[in-house]
């Protein structure tokens, strides 16, 4: 690889408020595979949440769910891919129900519950008796937050990978800057300087940077790839 530009002391501080503007902080995601069950009006509803990172696991979930539940009268669904709150990759479904009374008001809660990378299907066997619109729209979202309010969670932190390419003297004060700030370093070589290939949490990179860069007086040399 070319031996990335040496940030100057303006270039530094340019290159840090660029990292600063695309930051992903660690958000909540679920640990595992979580299930409730409840009955309303004799009708038997299961709400199952699972960790989805793509959109691709978030629709192989709800074809695992439709096999496992294939006698069910609805296997209605929504997913929220990304960050709490985010709309960027999101589906639902009512799944014969009316439209508007399951997948809607399910994503809703999933928007609102500052979990991330989550799919969750509601299962319903038909007891008999109809709950109306209301009740429906009662039914699923309350599903939803059953199944949350009891979900394990786990902190999802998002690393970027980056190059640092750094004189001798600066050996000890980095590899302790970047233990200290929870970077891995995957690879090191010694040559005529030090190059460290680095996974940095996304969160600590700018600072990162500027700790770097305010060390060693711009003679860090730095190739952090754009985020995807």
């Amino acid at each position: 690889m070319a031996p990335p530009k040496a940030l100057t002391a303006a270039g530094a501080s340019s290159r840090v408020g660029l990292l600063e503007e695309a930051l992903a902080q660690p958000y909540p995601v679920p640990r595992q595979e979580h299930r409730v069950e409840e009955e309303i009006s004799r009708s038997r509803f299961i709400t199952t949440a699972v960790p989805a990172a793509t959109v691709a696991e978030a629709q192989a979930f709800i074809a695992r769910m439709r096999a496992e539940f294939g006698d069910a009268t609805h296997n209605c669904w929504a997913y929220l891919v990304g960050p709490p709150g985010s709309s960027g990759r999101v589906g639902m479904s009512d799944d014969g129900e009316p439209h508007g009374t399951a997948g809607r008001p399910m994503l809703q809660v999933l928007s609102h519950c500052g979990v991330g990378d989550i799919a969750c299907v509601v299962t319903r066997y038909y007891g008999g008796t109809k709950l109306g619109k209301g009740g429906l729209v009662r039914a699923y979202s309350g599903g939803v937050q059953a199944v949350l309010a009891t979900l394990p969670t786990v902190l999802k932190i998002t690393y970027r990978p980056a190059e640092l390419v750094i004189p001798y003297s600066y050996v000890t004060q980095t590899r302790m800057a970047a233990d200290k700030a929870g970077i891995v370093v995957t690879s090191e070589a010694y040559e005529s300087d030090v190059t460290y290939h680095l996974d940095v949490p996304e969160d600590a990179l700018a600072a990162f940077v500027r700790e770097i860069d305010d060390l060693t007086g711009g003679e860090a040399l730095w190739d952090v790839p754009e985020a995807e």
